[in-house]
């Protein structure tokens, strides 16, 4: 992203330089957004296991986790 940012400044009104500095910026972006959307896939997972397990203890026990179940 750095390198990119460099690049723009650097190249001014030279269109090759900046424009590798725009594409440079613009594929960190990228990989920046795809690492988050894989970050947030795995905890809603961890949400969806943790439901699940809450599921099965209440099929079990006839009431939910942290209940007193009177």
């Amino acid at each position: 992203m750095i390198a990119g940012i460099v690049l723009v400044a650097v190249g001014g009104d030279k269109g090759a330089v900046a424009g590798a500095g725009v594409v440079i910026a613009g594929i960190a972006v990228m990989v920046w957004m795809l690492g988050w959307l894989f970050r947030m896939s795995l905890s809603s997972n961890r949400d969806r296991d943790r439901e699940e397990e809450a599921r099965q203890y209440f099929t079990e026990h006839g009431h939910w986790p942290g209940e007193d179940g009177q």
